[in-house]
């Protein structure tokens, strides 16, 4: 039930971890894929890697998620080159450190929300939009634990993905009844985000999930399989916990 042949997936922050290996995932089971990021470079080593191991078109595109016009086109891009989009994955996010909260500036604080939240916005309503007028589709929004457990340490991240997952049951009304829209809320996962966390931090999210471990990146893909296919035919506007039983 999650056979994607015939399908095109779009996977913003595309290029590396979990959105590296949802495009993995989507072309073992047979999409297209359109890989985003800002890093062209990374996009197309990772297309030409597609390209050989499953034999699917990809197509590498630079952007910046928090650029409107950039947004535009990416899309633009996508359907000049495959017609259509049946899968969209708004994946790219980011959740810089700081040390205080009086200490963040006005420009981290408009570049996470820009990155998390608007170009969330701008992408599902350019897509949607069309999957609504053609055969419909589905749309994934990577949201996180922090969105229902705010910590000080990353408020603004927090607030943007709560956002995000307002826009999931938005958007899932909107393009109702053939464009789903879900999210799948993240815990703690090992991937770039973590590269600056200590010992102590690691051991504390293992405290705080019933797992007792960190997520590693290729435990997204069940979830994100599910949600992409035909495996959820009957899921929309709803937001799927994958955060190793946090307590």
């Amino acid at each position: 039930m999650t056979d994607l042949k015939g399908k095109v997936a779009l996977v913003t922050g595309g290029s590396r971890g979990l959105g590296r290996e949802m495009v993995l995932a989507f072309a073992a089971e047979g999409a297209d894929v359109i890989i985003a990021s800002r890093k062209l470079d990374a996009c197309a080593e990772l297309a030409s890697e597609v390209g050989e191991r499953f034999g699917v078109r990809a197509l590498p595109v630079a952007c910046n998620v928090g650029v409107w016009d950039e947004c535009d086109a990416l899309i633009d891009a996508a359907y000049g080159e495959f017609g259509r989009v049946d899968v969209l994955v708004n994946n790219a996010g980011m959740s810089p450190l700081y040390p205080s909260l009086t200490e963040v500036t006005e420009a981290l604080y408009d570049k996470v929300f820009a990155t998390n939240l608007k170009g969330t916005f701008r992408l599902t309503a350019l897509v949607g939009e069309r999957m609504a007028a053609g055969a419909g589709g589905s749309i994934v929004n990577i949201s996180s634990m922090a969105s229902l457990h705010p910590d000080p340490m990353f408020l603004p991240y927090a607030a943007a993905k709560a956002g995000m997952n307002a826009l999931t049951e938005g958007f899932a009304r909107a393009y109702a009844p053939t464009v789903r829209v879900n999210t799948i809320v993240c815990g703690s996962f090992r991937t770039d985000i973590s590269k600056a966390w200590t010992p102590e931090m690691f051991e504390l999210v293992g405290k705080q999930v019933l797992v007792g471990r960190v997520g590693e990146p290729n435990e997204i893909v069940g979830a994100a399989l599910f949600l992409a296919s035909d495996a959820s035919s009957y899921c929309t506007g709803t937001h799927l916990r994958l955060d190793g039983g946090f307590r």
